[in-house]
């Protein structure tokens, strides 16, 4: 299994291609993205049935200025919520590939739903792979969680999986014991999940663990780049990145 060539010949946006009068993760920035011809990366969280909904943050607030968990909410409801003043809301996974429709790559990244990066996930991966059936486009799926890429090469074994990695420092990772954090490092599940690629932290490239797995021909994403003084640094590493907030 490996991962489509589109996916190494152009940048991928971060959450499509926003701006400030742009909204993250709207079909206006997905469709920004499709007219300059970029690939686009993704968020999944679910709705209160499961349903894959395209949304980066587990509570509403940040972008909605209404607060609570967004896996709280109906689809219907979720499908009327307005993205901060934009006039867009709240788009499904279904709804958004059916905009892109295969004309650049996607790569959906499935938010941890264990809240430890534990086993307790399932039902989403399941609907997202559920989604993609019958979907023409390139498409990769990735997790922090590798028991939820794991649970993805169950349900859709063909579709080309990551794991997306960093260092976990403490103070962005709050909730997670140390020893989970130091564990996950070493990015030790890459094989076990049937991983083809992983997607790393750009201030991380230089880990050991990263180049353990580039001297085995492992493509290395990265995210998020945020200058063009980044993006060559963050080069001379990974084989393509994810950026946001200038042009690659």
């Amino acid at each position: 299994m490996t991962l489509p060539d589109s996916f190494f010949a152009q940048a991928l946006t971060h959450r499509g291609l926003h701006a400030a009068s742009v909204i993250e993760n709207s079909m206006a920035a997905f469709r920004a993205a499709i007219k300059a011809g970029y690939g686009i990366e993704l968020d999944i969280q679910p709705s209160s049935s499961g349903e894959p909904i395209v949304f980066h943050d587990y509570d509403l607030g940040r972008l909605t200025g209404i607060s609570g968990p967004i896996a709280q909410r109906s689809t219907a409801e979720l499908g009327d919520i307005e993205l901060s003043g934009s006039g867009e809301t709240i788009p499904t996974l279904a709804a958004v590939l059916n905009e892109v429709a295969g004309q650049v790559p996607l790569l959906i990244e499935i938010k941890d739903q264990d809240g430890a990066l534990g086993p307790a996930v399932g039902p989403l991966e399941k609907a997202v792979c559920a989604a993609l059936e019958g979907y023409e486009g390139d498409v990769a799926l990735m997790s922090f969680n590798p028991n939820s890429v794991a649970a993805c090469k169950t349900y859709a074994p063909d579709i080309p999986r990551g794991i997306t990695t960093c260092r976990y420092p403490a103070k962005d990772w709050p909730t997670l014991p140390e020893t989970v954090r130091k564990a996950q490092r070493a990015i030790p599940d890459f094989d076990r999940v049937g991983a083809c690629f992983i997607s790393h932290q750009q201030d991380d490239l230089d880990s050991p663990h990263v180049a353990a797995l580039k001297l085995r021909g492992v493509p290395i994403f990265c995210w998020t780049i945020r200058s063009a003084a980044m993006e060559t640094q963050a080069r001379k590493i990974a084989d393509n990145i994810t950026f946001e907030g200038y042009r690659a």
